[in-house]
């Protein structure tokens, strides 16, 4: 059974940074798709970013040109840096590894962006 476990989350104030990782255990990475998503409460959770295998990356709109993702497969670990944090980028935020046998998710990390 994979698991993902995240960290890095916090409070951080308007403009400011934070890294977000995922740790997965095994070597899933190299081969997955991974995504970062975000859930405020009430709300559906909402895609952010994801990258391929190969390194192909997509953002969201919203945080295009601030959000970047990356991944580490020798470490297992992908990350996803925010830059030019906003009040509206405050979510938990979840990463997502999806195989070919199945789709793996993290337990959440709180972001909060205060002004």
């Amino acid at each position: 059974q994979v698991q993902l476990v995240e960290s890095g989350g916090g409070l951080v104030q308007v403009g400011g940074s934070m890294r977000l990782s995922c740790a997965a255990s095994g070597s899933i990475l190299s081969t997955s798709d991974m995504g970062w998503y975000r859930q405020i409460p009430g709300k559906q959770r909402e895609w952010v970013a994801g990258i391929t295998p190969r390194g192909t990356t997509n953002y969201a709109d919203s945080v295009k040109g601030r959000f970047t993702i990356s991944r580490d497969n020798a470490r297992n670990t992908g990350y996803l840096q925010m830059n030019s944090l906003k009040p509206e980028d405050t979510a938990v935020y979840y990463c997502l590894v999806t195989s070919t046998a199945n789709n793996y998710w993290g337990q959440g990390t709180q972001v909060t962006v205060s002004s």
